[in-house]
């Protein structure tokens, strides 16, 4: 029976009320130019956000003018919901998470980026398991081995509810919402990159991703109790790869 409610009742629903509930809010945004700049020119795209802000911004690039887009979902029963939710909002899926089933789901994506060039693809910094604001090498990879790319995307609105529970404190924005939508410059990603170079990289990606978030979220007024803390020094080194 839960797999009859998770798999047939549930993502129906689920995409149109998630769909209803994005066209409620009221998107502000700054510094999209850059993305329109990459579809325009065929260049291809890797989003970068972080994994609580899924659902802030999951509408916003579903929406045509934003281009097409490629995501990847765990491969849980819950997962299995949310894949079928995310591609009746017209994404396309790939089913893979640090902790099960990543690392092919990665190839998938960048098979799929390299066959079709008007295909951007989205992936949180910070996987599915966290550690919450800590960068992970996949979407690295995935920008190196389809020629990406990394555009850092964050959103914001203090309008929302939070599930203080979920390792990442995911943010909902609430009915009629005005979600702030500010991208970073896109950062270029070098074919080949030692292992300095690759973590240097990794470093600028996490501590680029949790300024925008933190900049943008004391522009809108959104607090949290635990709030998003940038990298020390020395920075943070990834729990996953994939």
């Amino acid at each position: 029976m839960r797999r009859f409610v998770l798999h047939k009742m549930l993502p129906p629903f689920g995409w149109r009320a998630y769909r209803a509930l994005g066209r409620s809010w009221t998107y502000r945004t700054e510094n999209m130019q850059p993305l329109y700049d990459c579809i325009a020119s065929g260049q291809p795209v890797v989003g970068a956000f972080l994994h609580s802000r899924t659902f802030a911004l999951m509408h916003y690039f579903s929406l045509p003018e934003q281009g097409r887009w490629m995501l990847m979902c765990s491969q849980s029963r819950d997962g299995e919901a949310m894949a079928r939710i995310e591609e009746g909002l017209g994404f396309r899926v790939a089913r893979g998470s640090s902790g099960k089933g990543g690392a092919r789901a990665l190839v998938e994506m960048i098979k799929a980026q390299r066959e079709d060039r008007g295909l951007n693809s989205c992936l949180a910094i910070d996987g599915s398991r966290g550690p919450r604001g800590v960068a992970q090498l996949g979407i690295i990879t995935l920008a190196q081995k389809t020629g990406s790319v990394l555009l850092p995307v964050a959103g914001s609105t203090p309008h929302c509810w939070r599930w203080d529970r979920s390792w990442d404190r995911t943010v909902i924005p609430k009915w009629g919402a005005t979600v702030a939508v500010r991208a970073a410059d896109p950062i270029p990603v070098p074919a080949k990159l030692s292992p300095e170079e690759l973590e240097a990289l990794r470093r600028r990606v996490e501590t680029t991703m949790l300024r925008l978030h933190t900049e943008l979220d004391a522009e809108t007024g959104y607090s949290d109790s635990e709030p998003l803390q940038l990298p020390p020094a020395g920075g943070t080194p990834p729990a996953q790869t994939a």
